[in-house]
C-alpha cells in the first residue's frame, strides 16, 4: 500500500490557522477526498477553515485546476467554430439562457451550454426546457458535438465524468453551512466550465434579495475572482454585474418562462429580459470575434427565431408543442391605487417553489406548468382592484403557503424609489 505524502490533519491545521496550502498539498487534498481516502467529515472541516480564513489567490487556482484534473474535460476544436458560452449565478426569473443560446449560435457561433437543475428558490434551465414536449436533456457527447457542428447551441445536462471533485464537495457544501463562501464558490462554478472545454465564457454575477450572494460588494469579489481564474487557464472572461433585486421578466417557473423565452425570441417580451439578453449576447459574440455583431437585427429578421427551433428539434423537442398550463390560478389584485413601489425577488421564488415549480432535493419533481406571473412591476402605476400576478398550480391547496410567502413582498405607495441600472457593471482581467 502506497504511502500517503501528506497527512489531511495537517492541512486542516494549516487553514485553521490562517497558513498557505501548497499547490502539492491542494493537489493531494481534492485527488484523496475523490478516491474517498480523505473522509467526509475531515473535507468538512477543511470546507470551514476556509470559509472562515479564506484562501490567496494562487490558492484558488490550485484549487480550480486540482478539480478540473479530478475527471475528463472535453474539446471543440474539431468543430471549425468560436465556442463561447455564459453561466449565470441564479436568481428569480432567470430565464436568459434560453433566448441567448440560440441567438448567438445564430451567428455561426457555437454555444455548448452544459446547464444544472433548480434547487430552492432559484429556477433550472434544464427544468424550464423539459416543459417543452419531447425535450432531452441527456444527449451523448457525438450527439452534442453534431448539433453544435450543424445548429450551433445545444443546453444538455453535464455528464458526471466533468470536475468529480466538484460534484461531491458542493454536496457537502450545502449541507455544512459552506455554501457562501468565495473560494469555493468560484473554483465549483470555473472548474466544471474550463472542464466544458470553451474558448470563452461570460459570467452572470447577480446580487440583490433573489441572488445567491445578496451585497453587491461580495458578489463583486467573486466576479473578479472568476474571470481572473478564466483568464489564469487561458479562457477569455468577462463577466457582468446585474441586479437580482427584483423577479426578472414578468414570469417565474418552468413553463411560463418557456412561453415569456419565446416571446422575446420573437421580437416582444419584457424591457429587462431584453436587455440583459442583448448585453450578454454582445460579449459573448465580442469574445468570440464579432464586436460589431447586430444582435437586435437576428431578433427582427427572425434568424434567432429559427436557431431556437432548431436547438429544441435537435434535442427531441416540438417547438410548436403545447406548453403545459396549470388548471389552478389565484389572482392578487391591487387594494389600493397608486404605484408599485417593491417587488422583492426572493420572496417570489419561494412562493413559486411553494407552488410546485421548484424543488426541496434534488430528487424531487418539478410541476411544470406551476408558478407566478407578474402583471406589473416597481415603478408602474397601478389602479385599484387591477391584477399584480397570477399564482398558478396544479392544486388549489398550494396558495395558502404561496401566499404567506409573499406577505410584505410588495407594496403599493404614492410613489417609488428610483431603482439602479440592471447591469450594474462589467467586469474584465487586469
Amino acid at each position: 500500500m502506497a504511502v500517503e505524502p501528506f497527512d489531511v490533519v495537517d492541512l486542516i491545521r494549516a487553514k485553521r490557522d490562517h497558513g498557505e496550502l501548497s499547490t502539492p498539498q491542494i493537489d493531494w487534498l481534492i485527488d484523496a477526498y475523490t478516491r474517498g481516502y480523505v473522509a467526509d467529515e475531515q473535507m468538512a472541516a477543511m470546507a470551514m477553515a476556509i470559509f472562515l480564513n479564506g484562501m490567496e489567490r494562487r490558492e484558488i487556482k490550485d484549487l480550480t485546476l486540482a478539480m478540473i484534473a479530478s475527471g475528463e474535460t472535453m474539446n471543440f476544436d474539431g468543430l471549425g467554430k468560436v465556442t463561447t458560452d455564459k453561466h449565470s449565478t441564479g436568481g428569480v426569473g432567470d430565464k436568459i439562457t434560453l433566448p441567448l443560446a440560440p441567438l448567438v449560435a445564430s451567428f455561426g457561433v457555437a454555444v455548448p451550454q452544459l446547464s444544472g437543475r433548480g434547487l430552492g428558490h432559484t429556477g433550472g434551465t434544464l427544468d424550464k426546457l423539459e416543459s417543452i414536449p419531447g425535450w432531452q436533456a441527456s444527449i451523448s457527447n457525438e450527439r452534442m458535438q453534431a448539433i453544435l457542428r450543424d445548429v450551433g447551441a445545444v443546453v444538455c445536462a453535464a455528464g458526471s465524468g466533468l470536475a468529480p471533485a466538484d460534484g461531491k464537495l458542493y454536496a457537502l457544501r450545502d449541507i455544512t453551512g459552506t455554501v457562501e463562501c468565495i473560494p469555493l464558490i468560484a473554483s465549483s462554478i470555473m472548474s466544471k466550465k474550463i472542464a466544458e472545454g470553451t474558448g470563452a465564457l461570460v459570467l452572470d454575477v447577480k446580487f440583490g434579495s433573489g441572488a445567491f450572494i445578496k451585497d453587491q460588494a461580495v458578489s463583486r469579489r467573486l466576479a473578479e475572482t472568476m474571470v481572473q481564474l478564466g483568464a489564469d487557464a487561458g479562457v477569455a472572461t468577462t463577466a457582468l454585474l446585474t441586479d437580482m433585486s427584483v423577479p426578472l421578466g414578468l414570469t417565474i417557473g418552468n413553463a411560463l418562462e418557456v412561453r415569456e423565452s419565446v416571446e422575446v425570441l420573437a421580437g416582444g417580451g419584457p424591457a429587462d429580459i431584453v436587455e440583459l439578453t442583448v448585453a450578454l449576447a454582445r460579449e459573448m459574440l465580442a469574445l468570440a470575434g464579432l464586436p460589431d455583431a447586430d444582435v437586435e437585427g437576428h431578433v427582427a429578421n427572425g434568424r434567432a427565431m429559427d436557431s431556437w427551433r432548431a436547438m429544441i428539434a435537435a434535442q427531441g423537442g416540438d417547438p410548436d408543442g403545447a406548453l403545459p398550463v396549470a388548471p389552478e390560478t389565484h389572482v392578487v389584485t391591487a387594494p389600493r391605487s397608486g404605484v408599485l413601489a417593491t417587488q422583492e425577488a426572493l420572496p417570489f421564488g419561494i412562493a413559486a417553489w411553494r407552488l410546485g415549480a421548484g424543488r426541496a432535493r434534488k430528487q424531487d419533481p418539478v410541476i411544470h406548468s406551476a408558478g407566478i406571473e407578474l402583471h406589473a412591476k416597481p415603478g408602474d402605476a397601478v389602479v385599484e382592484g387591477q391584477p399584480l400576478f397570477t399564482l398558478h398550480a396544479e392544486q388549489a391547496e398550494r396558495f395558502e403557503r404561496a401566499l404567506e410567502s409573499l406577505e410584505g413582498a410588495w407594496s403599493i405607495a404614492d410613489t417609488a424609489a428610483a431603482r439602479g441600472p440592471l447591469v450594474a457593471d462589467r467586469i474584465t482581467a487586469g
